[in-house]
């Protein structure tokens, strides 16, 4: 190594070390001097949105960045909360109707804000004719949307000449989205047009096909209010913006990525009202609920959700801290990243570029003293070291994990270097999960089953009863005659026949008999077959019990699990 490589490897190591050390200090004098939160802003995402309610010049002057917005509470970072011009900036922001949150926070952290003051800038620089997601503008165009049919008939009646149609189409989109619960938005190019689509209880569905000469204008619009380059077009970027809905946030996240004909653009809407869901609406059998209920109120254990992307881990998780939290309970989460705000839980975003890592996120969170912790996701050895660890020194960690199955979670752990003889005293509780959807109840009607359907709902339930099951439990019985569902299709459901999801679930508790095969690294088949007599649907019972409920149908039940394993 160069002498020159040397002395820029000391003085990184000199960087590093001061920075560390500047941090320690405010989060000291968070505590003793001004009793105000301390935040490290390399850890949360910056909404630029923020930005525009202290000019940069002001914001540099003062040691002041503004980063968040939440409702209607504009969050600040101050390098020196008691200075004058911070209080006549506070003041200003009230003035604007919003309610100022001071952090305190270190000089680096302000430098990572005020940095995109230059993005902002350079944006609205080239904004000419550019829109603000109005939610007043929102409500009213989503006042006469009733399916998609209507969102297209308002984008086809507007005139296309029209120098204001880009801003019409995406303010008609995003409200018809909204209106429809959609949970994605996703706008794809070819050679001659552009598709736009909506994912709704999760099935894409075609919203309209559009002349591609619209695309480079729509998309040009979307990276401006979500705040990522607009000339960059062969990079994946990431953006996001908010839009509010009768003093509501919804965040929106943009991800776009380079393709054939331009850029893909998938737009996803976090709604907070799709994760006020009660633990009782998400599909959860009577005995498994009170399990789950149980072990969450415990005072220290790990109880891991598995099942893919898109699967719903995510809201059952938040139905889970919503459901045990208190003014008495300090909950933290590690998120990645952070989908929607909990009040009164502490929140932070893993950021893997500044070092801050599920595993680093979770070592500092344990410093904090909480009795909860959620951690977005287990995926290597060190985070399930440091989870582990918190579950067995008196604390409840929730997480997830990537696996096909709740019988998957011990090897998984296993493979990922965990001892599993401290396995054994740690692991509370594995869910698996998938999403099916419900029949629309507008529309639905009801046929005698065929024969082959009958054979295959009685396989299950034989395999339930075999191991001991109680199907009447569930309020359901082995038959020669089933009623089952017939879908449709009307206005409320878009005429899909479907209308919301429900949660199929299969749960393996840490009892005696599991604890004592862990030791010996077992399969996932050997784990089944022990779990099979704990008296706990697996996800293929689950579905079968609610598509005998008429809850939903046989092919949606198939489309998630393999009824044949």
């Amino acid at each position: 190594m160069s002498q020159k490589q040397n002395t820029d490897e000391q003085d990184k190591t000199i960087e590093d070390f001061r920075r560390r050390e500047e941090e320690a200090l405010m989060q000291l004098l968070s505590e003793e001097k001004y009793h105000i939160p301390y935040i490290n802003l390399a850890t949360v995402a910056i909404d630029n949105e923020a930005l525009r309610y202290i000019e940069e010049a002001e914001a540099r002057k003062a040691d002041v960045a503004p980063f968040q917005i939440i409702g209607k509470k504009l969050l600040i970072a101050a390098h020196a909360p008691s200075r004058s011009e911070v209080a006549v900036i506070l003041d200003n922001i009230k003035h604007h109707g919003l309610e100022p949150v001071l952090h305190i926070a270190s000089r680096a952290s302000l430098e990572r804000v005020w940095e995109r003051y230059i993005e902002l800038s350079n944006a609205e620089a080239s904004a000419v004719g550019s829109i603000e997601i109005s939610g007043d503008v929102i409500i009213e165009l989503s006042n006469d949307i009733k399916t998609i049919l209507d969102v297209k008939t308002k984008i086809e009646t507007a005139g296309k000449d029209s120098i204001h149609f880009t801003s019409h189409v995406l303010q008609t989109v995003l409200a018809g989205a909204i209106k429809l619960d959609a949970s994605d938005i996703h706008i794809e190019p070819s050679e001659v047009t552009v598709s736009v689509r909506y994912r709704l209880d999760g099935v894409l569905q075609e919203v309209i096909i559009l002349p591609i000469k619209f695309f480079h204008l729509l998309a040009s619009r979307i990276k401006l209010i979500s705040g990522v380059k607009i000339t960059n077009t062969q990079i994946a970027q990431d953006g996001r913006y908010s839009i509010f809905i009768n003093g509501e946030e919804i965040s929106v996240r943009v991800s776009l990525i380079p393709g054939a004909y331009g850029e893909s653009v998938v737009m996803r809407l976090l709604n907070p009202k799709s994760i006020r869901v009660g633990m009782e609406e998400l599909g959860i059998p009577n005995n498994l609920f009170k399990l789950i209920d149980t072990e969450i109120r415990k005072p220290n254990g790990m109880i891991l959700l598995t099942g893919p992307t898109g699967s719903g881990k995510t809201t059952t998780l938040y139905s889970f801290l919503q459901r045990i939290y208190s003014k008495e309970v300090k909950i933290i989460t590690i998120e990645d990243p952070i989908e929607y705000h909990l009040a009164g839980i502490t929140q932070t975003q893993a950021d893997n570029e500044s070092g801050y890592t599920f595993a680093s996120g979770l070592r500092s969170a344990l410093r904090q003293d909480p009795e909860v912790i959620m951690v977005g996701e287990i995926r290597d050895h060190e985070t399930a070291e440091i989870a582990i660890e918190a579950a067995l020194t008196g604390h409840i960690v929730f997480s997830t994990l990537h696996t096909n199955n709740a019988a998957g979670v011990i090897p998984r752990f296993i493979d990922l270097g965990v001892n599993p003889k401290i396995l054994v005293s740690a692991l509370s509780l594995s869910i698996a999960q998938r999403l099916v959807r419900k029949v629309c109840q507008k529309c639905v009607t009801f046929r005698p089953a065929e024969k082959i359907e009958v054979e295959e709902i009685n396989m299950i339930l034989d395999q339930a009863l075999a191991n001991s099951k109680n199907l009447e439990s569930y309020e359901v019985k082995k038959s020669d005659n089933y009623e089952m569902a017939v879908i449709h299709g009307c206005e409320a459901c878009n005429f899909t026949g479907y209308k919301g999801r429900i949660g199929i679930f299969e749960a393996i508790y840490n009892d005696e008999s599991i604890q004592k095969i862990i030791p010996n690294n077992p399969s996932e088949h050997e784990i089944e077959l022990v779990a099979d007599k704990q008296g706990i649907l697996n996800m293929k019972e689950d579905g079968i019990v609610k598509v005998i409920k008429k809850v939903t149908t046989l092919d949606e039940v198939k489309s998630v699990v393999s009824l044949s394993d």
